[in-house]
């Protein structure tokens, strides 16, 4: 796999993983993962057909005896440190796609924020920002 692979791979894990941390991936959820991959710059090159099979390998990896770690662990050594605010922002994205998060969505993203070593004030203008783009009237 080259960088470029391993990069759009950790971040569709990142997004995997907060979709499925309350165990429950809704349809929102995989619509704003699909939207995601189809519309960002750093997926120009990402075959939206390997979308499904990357998610799979993501849901199947964290159903394995210390899967969170090795999920966690892609996700780290597939990211450019300069690519980890993005990641945390798609994360974030999932998260909000249903119009609220759960408190399990919430700890991961916290969690997944120290993973990252995104500092707090960017954490929070990056939630601030996802909080505006999903406000409703």
């Amino acid at each position: 796999m080259n960088d470029a692979n391993a990069t759009q791979s950790a971040l569709i894990y990142t997004m995997v993983l907060v979709s499925a941390a309350d165990r429950d991936m809704t349809d929102r959820e995989l619509h704003t993962i699909g939207e995601v991959v189809r519309s960002l710059p750093i997926f120009r090159d990402f075959d939206p057909g390997h979308l499904s099979a990357t998610a799979q390998d993501c849901a199947r990896l964290l159903g394995e005896d210390n899967g969170l770690e090795m999920v966690l662990e892609r996700i780290v050594s597939g990211l450019p440190p300069r690519l980890r605010e993005t990641a945390y922002a798609l994360a974030c994205e999932v998260a909000a796609a249903d119009g609220r998060a759960t408190q399990e969505e919430l700890r991961l993203l916290e969690f997944l924020r120290h993973r990252l070593d995104v500092g707090r004030l960017e954490a929070a203008a990056i939630e601030r920002g996802v909080r505006a783009r999903y406000a409703h009237l």
